[in-house]
């Protein structure tokens, strides 16, 4: 099933498709990242990144 815009996923998974993925809250901020990848902390914290847009 594809992963449709909007959807999330936490520090420490595995990047579900490859996109522009934006931090939850304040501050925020963009990262491209690939399918597979381990999804990044940002300001050393565990965060919430959200799927904007498809790569």
């Amino acid at each position: 099933m594809a992963t449709s815009l909007g959807s999330t996923a936490r520090t420490g998974e595995k990047c579900p498709a490859s996109g522009v993925w934006e931090v939850v809250g304040t501050p925020s901020t963009t990262a491209p990242i690939a399918q597979g990848n381990i999804m990044p902390p940002y300001r050393n914290a565990a965060v919430t990144w959200k799927l904007k847009s498809y790569a």
